[in-house]
């Protein structure tokens, strides 16, 4: 096994936090505490709503409306509906999917109040969305973030009345393009006295609840949200990334006013987004026990506060395996970057290193080219190079998964195989290897702070290791190195596992930085000295059953999930 070991060791731990990282927490019964969140109670709403389509003017639509409003009524929220004519714009949008003629239904949001102890503060706005596409009973987009603020509400009337007004709304028309919100924020009554908002959403059906939106400034508002959230799971970076893509939630038009704010989804068993599959009974009850009970705990926490928080400069944040949020002021990333170059520095003068640094930071281009470049072009054999249906792809996104992973541990593999086939300094393959990702941190955090941490965090682990190994000797470098790697690894494959999710169909190659990450990590726990044959051999029956899965992919049927209007007519 020579050193295998070591790699071998701080892989199964890294496996093991990124699975912790990645999975809900098991639902609660509906006989769970009074005070606390229940998936169990919610599913008793997603049942009522989610048991038939239910889009905008349907009669459907119609009954699911008076569910909420009767549930509202019956635990003393103040309740009213609030219509407007669908514009025309959604109007021929939702003609061109379904092929009928155009039509004007009204759009109708639900909107409740609880009222506070002290009415002048600024309200506390829960928000979800009731309808559905056409032909999918939306149990999880958005039924499930209904539910979850239905039951959020009976906890919050469980504690007694709050310090401020709370205030729901739940907004008919999102599927049409965000109708509800844009009537409500334009010029509802309540629009001016929110201070707050907590959105939730769905792409999929399962899967960890991610906070991956936030209002601009969100400085005073993520150190609440870190205070009072258990198991929360976010990053800036998905802020930053979401900030810079097309895509809208009921959110964007609230966010675009300037309100402050939280935006919460879940995006696993993509295959379900605006399936006719997507039923109650196939929603990972886990998801929704994950989302409640952050904007439970978030919520509690807005009512509470005398002050709401107000606007301070954007912070840097990742969750660490849904245990903890690691939050810090952005400009703090600096401090990340020099202590990293410095600890490199000082391990590879250690050992005299310098000549292998170059070779190092050579390996990692070769890495990131070369895993780009398979990533890119195997998924393109997958069906990428033409006319795709977009949910056939987000259903094939678990085999992407195996498809990208098995392409990553084929480059992996292959760059240290040339790497390794003669003995080098590890200390200066190390920092030569993070060099590369280094540079890109800096420039990550020159032009994009809150993006850096995700980068420099993962290096500063590996930093730590090298110098450990230099100065410590080798059993306290192989401790130390295969605890970073374990820690590190894990968040990547965390990282890596929630990029394909977001992006894989289309953009797998974002995995190639993650991957040169990994190898910062993991390379220098692997043997110094390997035979190059059968590596490349590994390595190719690895891009092999790549392949095979790719043209599995490309050749299977299309997925019954599929949305119905995505279908030729």
């Amino acid at each position: 096994m020579g050193r295998w070991w070591a790699a071998l060791a701080a892989l199964v731990g890294a496996v093991s936090l990124a699975v912790i990282g990645t999975t809900p927490p098991a639902p609660r019964a509906a006989d769970a505490p009074r005070g606390a969140f229940s998936a169990g109670r919610a599913m008793a709403d997603v049942r009522a709503i989610g048991r038939a389509p239910h889009p905008t003017g349907s009669v459907e639509n119609a009954r699911v409306r008076g569910h909420l409003i009767q549930r509202l009524g019956s635990m003393g929220l103040t309740v009213r509906a609030s219509g407007t004519a669908m514009s025309q714009a959604a109007a021929e949008r939702i003609a061109t999917r379904t092929g009928a003629a155009i039509v004007r239904p009204q759009v109708v949001n639900v909107v409740a109040t609880l009222a506070g102890r002290d009415r002048t503060r600024p309200a506390v706005l829960l928000m979800a969305h009731y309808d559905s596409v056409f032909g999918s009973p939306g149990a999880a987009d958005d039924a499930a973030g209904v539910a979850t603020a239905l039951e959020t509400v009976r906890a919050v009337v469980a504690d007694g009345q709050p310090a401020r007004d709370l205030i729901v709304l739940l907004t008919d028309g999102e599927e049409a393009g965000l109708e509800g919100a844009n009537a409500f924020f334009a010029g509802d009554p309540l629009a001016g006295r929110v201070g707050v908002i907590v959105n939730m959403e769905a792409r999929g059906g399962g899967g960890r609840a991610s906070m991956f939106e936030t209002g601009n400034d969100n400085g005073a508002m993520m150190r609440l949200f870190q205070d009072a959230v258990p198991r929360p799971v976010g990053t800036s970076l998905s802020v930053y990334i979401y900030r810079h893509l097309p895509n809208s939630t009921d959110f964007t038009p609230a966010k675009r006013a300037g309100y402050a704010g939280f935006n919460f989804a879940f995006i696993g068993r993509a295959g379900l987004y605006h399936s006719p599959l997507a039923t109650p009974a196939r929603l990972d009850q886990g998801a929704v026990q994950d989302m409640g009970g952050q904007v439970l705990a978030l919520t509690r926490a807005l009512l509470a506060v005398a002050v709401l928080p107000g606007k301070a400069p954007d912070r840097s944040f990742f969750d660490a395996f849904g245990w903890v949020l690691v939050a810090y002021p952005a400009e703090f990333g600096w401090v990340l970057f020099g202590a990293t170059a410095l600890l490199f520095g000082a391990a590879a003068w250690r050992e005299r290193g310098g000549p292998d640094v170059l070779r190092g930071a050579g390996a990692t281009l070769a890495l990131i080219l070369l895993s780009g470049g398979l990533l890119y072009l195997v998924n393109l054999v997958s069906g990428a190079d033409g006319p795709v249906n977009y949910y056939d792809r987000l259903a094939a996104i678990p085999r992407l998964q195996v498809q990208a992973g098995l392409l990553c541990a084929a480059a992996l593999i292959a760059v240290w195989a040339g790497l390794a086939a003669e003995r080098r300094s590890i200390a200066g393959l190390a920092a030569g290897a993070a060099l590369p990702m280094l540079l890109i941190g800096g420039v990550a955090q020159w032009v994009a702070p809150t993006v850096s941490g995700v980068i420099l965090c993962p290096l500063l682990l590996a930093a730590i290791a090298a110098v450990a190994r230099a100065f410590g000797g080798a059993r306290a470098g192989a401790i130390v190195g295969i605890a970073a790697a374990a820690i590190g690894v894990g968040f990547l494959f965390a990282l890596g596992f929630f990029l394909m999710q977001a992006v894989g169909p289309d953009m797998p190659f974002v995995a190639a930085v993650p991957l040169a990450l990994v190898a910062a990590l993991l390379w220098p726990l692997m043997p110094a000295v390997v035979e190059r044959r059968p590596a490349l051999r590994v390595a190719g029956v690895l891009v092999l059953l790549a392949v095979g899965i790719a043209l599995w992919v490309r050749l299977d049927p299309v997925a019954e999930s599929v949305a119905t209007f995505s279908l030729a007519r």
